[in-house]
């Protein structure tokens, strides 16, 4: 609103799921289940919108104290709550794995599949909750390694084309692997925050990108395509992971599906203050991958305590409300 967007009927509308009564979000509640605890949030930037939703939502209660920034775009940062000793960090690490991002004179990534990044992985002894949310950048032009060997590349010459799914799946398990293996018999919770589809609508660069002002109804559009099948590798791998033996816990944000019909919950061309204000002009930069509106960008990031039939909080730290998939809340 403050940068121009004119439409106001997102603020009077509210999700209502179907087979379950959903309570509000309970910061204080929240807090106490995170007291002494460290949660990380890994992956691109919109690992970084969930956690600043997050730390919104707990704003009310208990404001953070922002204590570490680092790295271009203060891509590394690191929140406390005193009240409470929680910790909240973000880590720019947009393949989970080892990678070199594309520069001026390489217009791809390189990827290496066998090694954790260690700018989060180095932190494994002090992280309890770490959140995964990668995806988009696989997408790019990239030249995949393992074990010393080119295994392929996408969108590339010179080397065989084996697309992305494959090699998002390979990363997530390396990630999850390294956070077993280093953790050292650690009690950690992992969570992956599956898929969220963009809403680009002919030419990012024109007017009308994503110019969706309401949400899709139900079935009025179906998770289908590559939105479907980046989040089937994500469950998959998730569920690989479960079967191991050992004290981390893993669990799946499942907000695919209801990403997908929120068309409208990206900043389009507001992304900047006032873009129209001399007119429409030629080109007009929209971002309709990352999450502005309220409902969206709070779905991905809530998580609520987990309460048993008597009120007590189980043994689970976090109980995730998403499930769009029929289990629990439609």
């Amino acid at each position: 609103m403050a940068y121009g967007r004119p439409d106001r009927d997102f603020l009077f509308w509210r999700w209502r799921p179907r087979y379950c009564d959903l309570p509000s979000f309970r910061p204080s509640a929240f807090l106490g289940l995170v007291s002494n605890k460290h949660v990380a949030f890994i992956g691109d930037s919109l690992a970084r919108n969930q956690l600043e939703s997050l730390l919104c939502m707990t704003a009310s209660v208990a404001e953070p104290r922002l204590v570490y920034t680092s790295g271009e775009d203060n891509k590394f940062r690191r929140w406390i709550i005193p009240s409470h000793n929680a910790t909240f960090s973000i880590y720019w690490s947009p393949f989970l794995v080892k990678g070199i991002e594309k520069s001026a004179e390489r217009n791809y990534n390189q990827l290496f599949l066998e090694s954790a990044n260690e700018i989060w992985a180095k932190d494994l002894d002090d992280l309890d909750i770490l959140i995964f949310s990668a995806g988009h950048w696989f997408l790019h032009p990239a030249v995949y390694y393992q074990n010393g060997d080119v295994l392929g590349c996408h969108y590339c010459e010179n080397h065989t084309e084996i697309g992305f799914y494959d090699v998002f799946g390979k990363a997530l398990k390396t990630a999850f692997e390294s956070v077993i293996e280093r953790g050292k018999g650690k009690q950690m919770d992992v969570i992956l925050t599956t898929f969220t589809p963009a809403h680009f609508e002919g030419d990012w660069d024109k007017l009308g990108a994503c110019a969706k002002t309401a949400p899709y109804r139900e079935g009025e559009k179906v998770l289908e395509g590559m939105n479907e099948e980046m989040r089937r590798v994500g469950v998959e791998r998730v569920e690989e992971a479960r079967v191991r033996d050992s004290k981390v816990r893993f669990r799946v944000l499942d907000v695919s599906k209801i990403a997908l019909l929120r068309p409208d919950g990206h900043p389009g061309p507001y992304m900047n203050p006032n873009p129209f204000a001399n007119g429409v002009g030629d080109h007009v930069q929209n971002d309709c991958v990352h999450w502005c509106l309220p409902g969206p960008i709070d779905t991905t990031a809530k998580v609520t305590p987990n309460l048993g039939s008597n009120g007590n909080t189980s043994s689970s730290v976090f109980s995730f409300i998403v499930d769009a998939y029929g289990e629990g809340c439609s």
